[in-house]
């Protein structure tokens, strides 16, 4: 929902308008707002006052809710009014699993999302490199794994139609499998004696042996590290056009769920010239095999500088497993069309319990991706042993997607006070999906649920 007219509204909402901030101001001198909205329809979330007609904001927080007369005494010389014409006024939303900067980067590069088949890709490709000539690199996102049939795999003769001399290289709408053209291989030096990566998969063909371009997982690294990176200055551009785009969505606060955290110099710059209009909550992202001294030392001085209401560095991020469609999401039995693929955890069982155990101690809040069921289930034994070790503490530790699980887990959300949260995005446009993703389910027995957009990893809608 887009609420561009109270754009300047919701840059100034907090997360939630409660009960404690309902203005008993009157016969008192009070200080005046920075912002006042009148004449509008405020939902408050409050059960025994649900809506009230105007908001005060005073030094971005807001101080009083009520009704016109009320918050009028709250107005200045310098105070702002706007009339919010009878329209609703929303608290602002929390987006809890976000990639901030590689959506903002992807508004300034091919939208492929909702493309119905590879001719609807060249079309795009095309028209994007009509209005940017030259030979240096195409850059998109958000195509879908069913346009490609039964195999649900992308192959580079499909750009290598259009761009056989020009490297092109697109990110899946999930951001797990990613596909190049012939000459992006060959700028990466991918062959057939290239050996996959860990945790990664270079797709070829079973009578050739030559690479298709689909890259699963961390294959896609072989090609993304020779891509030229953003300069700091277009960084900056592309965080600004974010901003906009999640102040237009009434967003106010997001939950970077991974590869914000190398970029928390550049959201402090950003609020220090009064551009950060959103609240950013940054997790760490550990990779696999294990936790490092090193790992511990860059949380431990991202925590020290930030960790206030704008910028906090206070969670990590684990990703045990990969996706279901490539086959990459680590599940309990082999998937149904292929009986000799389980998927695979990304970490050994032992390596993650010690590192969650580790980070929960010190108090950290843990995110971990897991999307197949064996992936659920590691990351729910690991939650399970961490407060065992350590003191008892409201950790609320969080598992993402959760797109299948076993009945036997279900209820132990609930029983571990584990946060469910899921990305319904993923399954756009195939509403079909919702039905089969156990998300649903986790909700039924947790105690706690987020919902986020996953922008950056998911569709474009």
């Amino acid at each position: 929902m887009k609420v561009r007219p109270l754009r300047a509204v919701l840059q100034s909402l907090p997360l939630l308008l409660s009960a404690a901030l309902m203005s008993g101001a009157q016969g008192r001198i009070v200080e005046p707002a920075d912002i006042i909205v009148v004449h509008g329809r405020v939902y408050t979330e409050n059960p025994k006052q649900p809506w009230a007609q105007a908001v005060a904001i005073r030094h971005g927080k807001i101080v009083a809710v009520g009704d016109d007369p009320e918050i009028e005494r709250r107005r200045g010389m310098g105070t702002k009014v706007i009339n919010a014409g009878g329209k609703i006024v929303l608290p602002g939303f929390v987006d809890s699993h976000i990639h901030f900067m590689d959506g903002s980067l992807s508004l300034g590069r091919v939208n492929l999302g909702g493309a119905k088949d590879p001719g609807d890709i060249q079309k795009r490709l095309r028209q994007y490199a009509f209005e940017h000539p030259g030979d240096d690199w195409i850059l998109g996102r958000g195509w879908n794994y069913g346009m490609f049939g039964p195999e649900a795999l992308p192959h580079k003769k499909y750009l290598d139609e259009i761009f056989p001399n020009r490297p092109v290289f697109l990110e899946g709408y999930d951001g797990h499998t990613y596909w190049a053209n012939s000459k992006a291989l060959v700028l990466a030096g991918i062959t057939r004696d290239t050996p996959d990566p860990p945790n990664g998969t270079i797709v070829r063909d079973p009578q050739t042996g030559e690479a298709t371009g689909a890259l699963k997982e961390s294959a896609q690294d072989l090609v993304a590290k020779i891509i030229p990176k953003p300069s700091r200055a277009e960084k900056l551009l592309a965080l600004r056009a974010g901003m906009r785009w999640a102040n237009e969505h009434g967003i106010t606060r997001v939950h970077s769920a991974g590869q914000d955290f190398e970029e928390l110099d550049l959201f402090d710059e950003m609020r220090h010239r009064g551009d950060l209009s959103v609240r950013m909550y940054i997790a760490y992202f550990l990779n696999p095999p294990a936790l490092r001294p090193q790992d511990l030392e860059a949380i431990d001085h991202a925590r020290k500088k930030f960790h206030d209401d704008w910028i906090d560095a206070d969670a990590v991020k684990f990703m045990v497993d990969g996706v279901v469609e490539s086959h990459t999401a680590a599940m309990l039995e082999p998937y149904s069309d292929d009986a000799s693929v389980k998927g695979k955890l990304f970490w050994e069982p032992a390596n993650y319990k010690a590192a969650v155990a580790e980070l929960d101690k010190r108090g950290l809040q843990l995110f971990t991706h897991a999307i197949g069921d064996y992936a659920v289930r590691t990351a729910l034994d690991a939650y399970e042993a961490a407060p065992a070790r350590n003191r008892k503490r409201d950790h609320r530790p969080r598992i993402e997607h959760i797109e299948t699980i076993s009945a036997a887990d279900i209820p132990r959300f609930g029983k571990l006070g584990i946060i469910a949260c899921m990305q319904p995005l993923h399954s756009y446009p195939d509403r079909d999906l919702l039905e089969v993703w156990a998300q649903r389910l986790a909700c039924r027995d947790s105690q706690s649920v987020g919902r986020g957009s996953d922008r950056g990893y998911a569709p474009d809608v």
